[in-house]
């Protein structure tokens, strides 16, 4: 690795980076001073284009404290050209956004562009036409170091990158940050995969699959922008805190309209206001409740009891009843939406008058066919063989109505589940009722039943693994069309419905055909950390490949007997504050309000989950069930028999405790007074 010296190129390198960041300013200034004043035709035009210039002013922000390039390589040849005609070699920065002179001549070129591929892939064996790959070193916004790998040098052993480690390792205050400078080879593979395809990651602790994911929907934004501008992109996280932490990494990417929620955005059709029991839940989470769900809708479906009569002038034109049988059956067999159906029903009776006219001698067209289908005698008969269905009210009927639910669970629920999921107090009406979170996902079902949900061009589901059946139907339905990239882990799978299988997940998705790849190598978790959470696979996912962390640093590991109680565990924090980054606080969820109590009562300010650490306040307190998906420099873990404690049965809570476990990117404290539990032995 070398530093600056009287004649070291380091100098060269640095006045490239201040040559690209005048560049990027340059191309900044040239986008503010468009005049669009006499080239939109109307002011819809112009409000479109400004915000189309406003959102290309924001994407070349130039981000101080993020380096603009990261690397650089030396190819052989000219990219593309053949190399029997010894085309001269050419050098290219790679960085997070590209980068132009004033001539168009590239500065930086995007790590999502073909040509920065051999970036991340290429290798000893594999060297891509690339004679050197140069890694740079950053303190701030300010490059202070470089690292060469000469790939046609035989005599050059093949070694661990430093600053390759130095950035997996860096100190983190704040949300998460990008990994661009750090994708592994196994990690660009799923990156780059194709947008037709759906891929489902499945990566332990530290394995970077977020990471992946998002670093995935940024190269699919830059190799099908037209088209996912089209049909979005849509980011599904677990909760909120998990959503504010991850935020910033598109962003720092260049990419600023991807949408990012959780399911019970997804499917806010009604106000939650209430829960259910666990074993509640499962039953209304599991995926026969589609079943159900649609054979109460399509009883509203009755065959008519009569013809219809239509009065047009001084004629009479009357539709028999067992046309209008045939009529609802093939609509019925046609297997669309409930409400396309509905909305064809009046013009397929329509269409049989006009037959009736024609053969009358008539030449009637579409707006006699239209008016018939506004017919009054018609309309009146589809509300009665077709009528609207509002699906919040179908599924409270189903909830509240004993006879209704068992007459359409009758083979799929058994008596016990269906008695399970009555509720005790029927509500009066859909604005009173409480809801529950298995109850909104059960109405989007319905709602899909009736009119078809939008699909997106490409949606990144995290945490996938407690979802249960019918969430992973409500998101499936956000992307038929598209395409999906799946994140999980089954061993941190905390619900009590999750993940049993990624195959069966992704079935029930409609992604069956979607790659299954596995990451196992661990980048964030230290050796001695990963290999204690390690302990608990054979018990909560016995046939999962345990992570092997790669990290050189084995990282900071005890385990402390708490004989003063909060008072040693506040002890511990502040002795992990004394270092650099931030510190995460981890406890069941009973025991937080004890401990910050305790943190108050001591001096030491904290933040909770989802709100921003500063410098000044590093601590965060959070709860074991909102720690899935964060990640902390240090963190001391409070009582690990109360996590497990804390979850309706053994399994979960060893879950549980596994995420809480492998929360530390630098070091872990685990604390306790009372026993640990006897699987961690």
């Amino acid at each position: 690795m070398s530093t600056p010296g009287h004649d070291d190129p380091l100098s060269k390198e640095r006045s490239h980076l201040a040559a690209s960041r005048s560049a990027l300013r340059a191309m900044r200034e040239d986008v503010e001073s468009l005049d669009i004043t006499d080239v939109t035709a109307n002011w819809v035009n112009a409000a479109v284009l400004e915000a189309q210039i406003e959102q290309r002013i924001k994407a070349l922000a130039d981000l101080s404290g993020t380096p603009l390039f990261f690397g650089r390589l030396d190819y052989l040849h000219a990219p593309g050209a053949e190399q029997a005609e010894g085309g001269e070699g050419e050098r290219f920065y790679v960085g997070r956004r590209h980068v132009h002179d004033a001539d168009g001549d590239p500065m930086v070129i995007d790590w999502r562009a073909p040509v920065s591929q051999p970036f991340y892939r290429a290798s000893k064996k594999d060297p891509q036409d690339v004679s050197l790959r140069r890694r740079f070193g950053y303190t701030g916004g300010d490059l202070t170091a470089y690292e060469d790998e000469h790939l046609l040098d035989p005599a050059e052993a093949a070694t661990t990158s430093r600053l390759l480690q130095q950035e997996i390792e860096r100190p983190r205050v704040g949300p998460m940050r990008d990994i661009v400078a750090t994708i592994q080879p196994e990690q660009d593979e799923i990156v780059r995969a194709g947008l037709a395809g759906s891929v489902c990651v499945q990566g332990g602790p530290g394995t970077g699959k977020t990471a992946v994911g998002l670093h995935r929907v940024a190269y699919l934004l830059y190799a099908h922008r037209e088209r996912l501008a089209r049909t979005g992109t849509l980011v599904i996280g677990p909760n909120r805190s998990f959503l504010h932490y991850i935020e910033q990494v598109l962003p720092a990417l260049g990419e600023l309209t991807v949408r990012q929620a959780t399911v019970d955005d997804l499917v806010a059709h009604v106000e939650v206001r209430g829960t259910d029991e666990a074993a509640t839940a499962v039953i209304k989470g599991d995926a026969r409740m589609a079943e159900v769900l649609r054979r109460a809708l399509y009883s509203h479906v009755t065959p008519p009891a009569e013809g219809v009569v239509v009065v047009r002038g001084s004629r009479r034109w009357r539709v028999p009843v067992y046309e209008l049988e045939e009529i609802v059956r093939e609509l019925l067999a046609r297997d669309i939406r409930y409400g396309a159906a509905r909305e064809a029903l009046p013009q397929r009776i329509a269409h049989a008058v006009l037959v009736q006219m024609e053969r009358a001698g008539e030449a009637p067209d579409d707006r006699v066919q239209n008016a018939v289908a506004r017919n009054a005698a018609v309309k009146a008969l589809v509300k009665s063989v077709w009528p609207q269905v509002d699906p919040a009210k179908l599924v409270l009927r189903l909830l509240t109505d004993a006879d209704f639910l068992a007459e359409h669970a009758e083979g799929v629920l058994t008596g016990d589940e269906q008695k399970a999921v009555l509720w005790v107090k029927p509500a009066r009406s859909v604005k009173s009722a409480r809801w529950s979170p298995a109850d909104a996902v059960l109405i989007d079902e319905a709602t899909d039943l009736i009119e078809r949900t939008h699909s997106l061009g490409h949606v990144v589901l995290d945490e996938a693994q407690d979802l249960s059946p019918m969430q992973y139907r409500a998101v499936g339905r956000r992307c038929t069309t598209g395409s999906a990239t799946v994140l999980g882990d089954l061993a941190q799978g905390t619900t009590p419905w999750a993940t049993r299988s990624w195959e069966e997940a992704l079935g029930h998705l409609g992604k069956g055909e979607a790659v299954v790849e596995e990451l196992t190598a661990g980048f964030r978790v230290p050796t001695d950390v990963i290999a204690y959470a390690s302990r608990l696979l054979p018990h909560i996912a016995p046939g999962l490949t345990p992570v092997a962390s790669i990290r050189e640093n084995p990282g900071f590991f005890d385990i402390r007997t708490a004989d003063a109680g909060p008072a040693d565990v506040v002890a511990a924090c502040r002795e992990l504050l004394e270092r650099e980054g931030s510190v995460g606080l981890i406890a069941a969820d009973a025991r937080v309000p004890e401990l910050a109590a305790a943190l108050a009562a001591a001096g030491i300010g904290h933040v909770g989950p989802g709100e921003e650490t500063t410098h000044a306040t590093r601590l965060t307190l959070v709860p074991a069930s909102l720690a899935k998906g964060l990640e902390y420099d240090y963190v001391v873990l409070d009582e690990p028999q109360a996590v497990v404690d804390g979850e309706p049965d053994e399994r979960t809570g060893l879950r549980r405790l596994y995420v809480a476990l492998t929360r530390a990117v630098s070091g872990l404290v685990v604390t306790h007074t009372t026993g640990l539990p006897p699987q961690l032995a």
